[in-house]
């Protein structure tokens, strides 16, 4: 019992952070968040004789917490509140040079997330919010890495074609080109593409 309860120990240091930054970008409150990482761990706790207890186990760590959160079927709501977060940001980040700016960039970033298919959105988000490899992904949505790359290209693609008119509008791009520095450093944007 003592080995099983070290190594669960030792698991939940480990990935403790990670789901709840996972939580954390998904749900509303900071409460919210913090009951899906209690759920995910007492899921773990009372399956840890069938997790996985190797490289794998963080992969079904964010499986457990991937179901846990599709259960509050909130999706819509958390979008909305995500914008809000992202306008609070930039509105209150004193190193803009222009707020306002910048504000309608957030906006058209925003819309274009809302706007992409709930499979690509997801794919994105994992890989840009929690950082997992297309082949992590793969492993987690029971897809071939191949067509988690296929949907991380659409999205970005999508996203891309989406907030170039508004960049082009307000004269920081020219038509058809949205800066990849501006798209990287974005909260919900960061380019993760080197990853395997």
């Amino acid at each position: 019992m003592r080995n099983s309860d070290d190594a669960f120990r030792q698991l939940y240091t480990a990935n403790f952070t990670a789901i709840l930054n996972f939580a954390l970008r998904r749900v509303d409150t900071a409460e919210d968040a913090a009951d899906l990482v209690a759920e995910t761990f007492l899921v773990a706790w009372r399956r840890r004789d069938e997790m996985p207890h190797d490289a794998q186990a963080r992969l079904w760590l964010f499986g457990v917490a991937r179901l846990l959160l599709a259960n509050h079927s909130r999706g819509e709501q958390r979008r909305g509140q995500l914008g809000e977060r992202l306008r609070r940001e930039f509105r209150d980040d004193p190193t803009l040079n222009d707020p306002a700016a910048d504000l309608v960039e957030v906006l058209a970033v925003d819309a274009a997330l809302g706007a992409l298919a709930p499979t690509d959105r997801e794919v994105l988000e994992l890989t840009v919010w929690d950082q997992l490899t297309p082949r992590e992904i793969g492993v987690l949505l029971g897809l071939p890495a191949r067509v988690v790359r296929s949907r991380l290209f659409r999205a970005r693609a999508h996203l891309r074609e989406q907030i170039t008119p508004a960049a082009a509008r307000d004269g920081r791009a020219s038509p058809g080109h949205v800066p990849d520095d501006r798209i990287r450093s974005h909260p919900g944007l960061s380019s993760t593409e080197g990853k395997a």
